[in-house]
C-alpha cells in the first residue's frame, strides 16, 4: 500500500514574547545552520510542552514526531487540548511550517481547520468555491461540474451569491466542509471546527468523509474530542502527549491507550488511592473512587469537575456542597466512595472530569482531566449548537396565554 503522508523527526517551536531570535546576528546564524542541515543553535535542550511550567521562552507545541499514512486511511488524532493537534494538521496543509523535520506529503490536500481559514470575505460563496478549486490546480469546467454538488451539500443555496463575511458561523462552515469534501483532492484534513455546525449536520459531514476514505480510498486526517466520532470514522489513529507521539495504532487501541493514560494520571494519589473511575448509566453519571490508605480517615471526601471538549467547567460538586450527614460516615482506612449525578441530561460529545481526594474537607489531592467520559444519547433531544448555548438541556415547562 503506498504512502500518502510521511513525517520525520518533525518539531515546531515558539518564542514566548519574541519574533525570531532577538539580534540580527543570531537569526543569521540560525539561517545558516539551517541551510547546512544542522540542529538550531538556540533551540533549548529539554524543553517540552507543558506549559505550566514558569522560566524559559521556548515551548515545543511538537516535538521529535515521526509517522507514516497509508492512502485510503482515516486517521483520528487524539489528545488533551495543548497536545499539538492542531499545530500538527496546520503543517501538514502547509499553513504553518516546521521547525525541525520533515514532511512527505502525496496528493493534493483539501482542508477545514479555523472558521474563517481558505475563504475571502469579500468574495460570495460562489466565487469562493471557485478559488479554493484553482488553489487545488482545478481548471473552471472541473469545478463548475462540482458546483451543484457543492451547494446542495452545504444547504446555503439562498446565500451562494452572497459575500460570506456576513454568514453565520454555521453556514460557513457547512460550505467550508461541502468544497473540502467534493473538490478533487487526496488528502482531507478536518479539525474540531465540525462542532460549530448542529448534530444533524455533523452526522452528515461524518457520512461524507466515510464515504471519500472508503468509497473514494482519499486519505482522512481528522481531529475530534469526540471519541465516539473518531471511533465511528477511523481506522488508524495517533495520540499526542505534551506535543510528542505515543502511540500509533488500530483506532481502537489507541482510544484505549488514552482512556488509560486518564486513570494513569492518578498516580499522585498512590497512598490514598487504588482507582478512580467515571461511567454512564442510562441518564446518570456514576464516579467512583476506591480508597485504601495509611491512616484512618474521618471523612472520606471526593470532589469533581465536569469540563466539557474546550475545557469549560461546566458542572462541580463535592459532599459538603450537598450537605450530606456525615454522623454516621466513620469509613476507617479502606472502602469506597460514589457518587451519582441524576439527569445531567449533557449533550453528545466527550468531557473531562478533575477530582480531588482527601480528608474531612482537608489535605486534598487534586488530578486535572483525569477521566476522559464519553456521553451519548443523554439528552434524547435534538441538540441545538452546544458552543453558543452550552452543554445541558434544561428541564422547562412552556405556558401559552392568548389574550383577547
Amino acid at each position: 500500500m503506498s504512502i500518502a503522508v510521511k513525517v520525520e523527526n518533525l518539531s515546531k517551536i515558539y518564542r514566548l514574547g519574541e519574533i525570531g531570535t532577538g539580534t540580527i546576528s543570531h537569526d543569521l546564524q540560525r539561517w545558516f545552520v539551517k541551510l547546512r542541515g544542522k540542529e538550531d543553535p538556540f533551540l533549548k535542550i529539554g524543553e517540552t510542552n507543558d506549559r505550566s511550567r514558569q522560566g524559559g521562552n521556548i515551548v515545543y507545541s511538537l516535538k521529535d514526531i515521526d509517522f507514516e499514512i497509508n492512502k485510503g486511511d482515516a486517521v483520528g488524532i487524539i489528545g488533551r487540548n495543548g497536545a499539538g493537534k492542531s499545530t500538527l494538521l496546520k503543517i501538514l496543509s502547509r499553513i504553518t511550517s516546521p521547525t525541525t523535520g520533515r514532511v512527505n506529503i502525496k496528493g493534493r490536500v483539501a482542508s477545514l481547520l479555523e472558521v474563517g481559514t481558505g475563504f475571502h470575505p469579500e468574495l460570495t460563496g460562489k466565487e469562493n468555491i471557485f478559488l479554493n478549486g484553482a488553489m487545488l490546480g482545478m481548471n473552471k469546467r472541473e469545478i463548475a461540474a462540482k458546483l451543484d454538488e457543492i451547494i446542495d451539500f452545504s444547504g446555503v443555496e439562498r446565500y451562494i451569491n452572497t459575500p460570506v463575511k456576513r454568514y453565520s458561523s454555521g453556514m460557513y462552515v457547512r460550505l467550508a466542509f461541502a468544497v473540502a469534501a467534493h473538490l478533487e483532492s487526496e488528502i482531507l484534513i478536518v479539525d474540531e471546527v465540525l462542532a460549530v455546525g448542529d448534530a444533524e449536520f455533523q452526522k452528515k459531514c461524518l457520512g461524507k468523509m466515510e464515504e471519500v476514505s472508503r468509497g473514494d480510498g482519499r486519505t482522512v486526517l481528522f481531529v475530534s474530542h469526540n471519541l465516539g466520532s473518531i471511533m465511528e470514522l477511523c481506522n488508524q489513529g495517533i495520540f499526542l502527549i505534551n506535543g510528542q507521539k505515543s502511540v500509533q495504532d488500530k483506532i481502537e487501541n489507541v482510544i484505549a491507550k488514552y482512556q488509560e493514560k486518564g486513570q494513569n494520571e492518578i498516580a499522585l494519589f498512590d497512598e490514598y488511592l487504588e482507582y478512580v473511575k467515571a461511567s454512564q448509566q442510562a441518564n446518570e453519571i456514576v464516579i467512583e473512587a476506591k480508597y485504601n490508605t495509611k491512616k484512618e480517615l474521618d471523612i472520606p471526601c471526593l470532589g469533581f469537575v465536569i469540563k466539557n471538549s474546550m475545557g469549560i467547567p461546566i458542572v462541580a460538586s463535592n459532599p459538603l456542597i450537598d450537605l450530606v450527614d456525615f454522623s454516621d460516615k466513620k469509613m476507617g482506612n479502606s472502602g469506597i466512595v460514589k457518587v451519582v449525578l441524576k439527569e445531567p441530561k449533557l449533550f453528545d460529545g466527550t468531557y473531562y472530569i478533575s477530582i480531588w481526594f482527601g480528608n474531612s474537607f482537608e489535605e486534598f489531592l487534586v488530578a486535572e482531566d483525569c477521566i476522559a467520559l464519553n456521553i451519548q444519547g443523554m439528552s434524547n433531544q435534538k441538540q441545538y449548537n452546544s458552543h453558543k448555548v452550552g452543554n445541558v438541556l434544561p428541564t422547562c415547562t412552556w405556558n401559552f396565554y392568548n389574550y383577547k
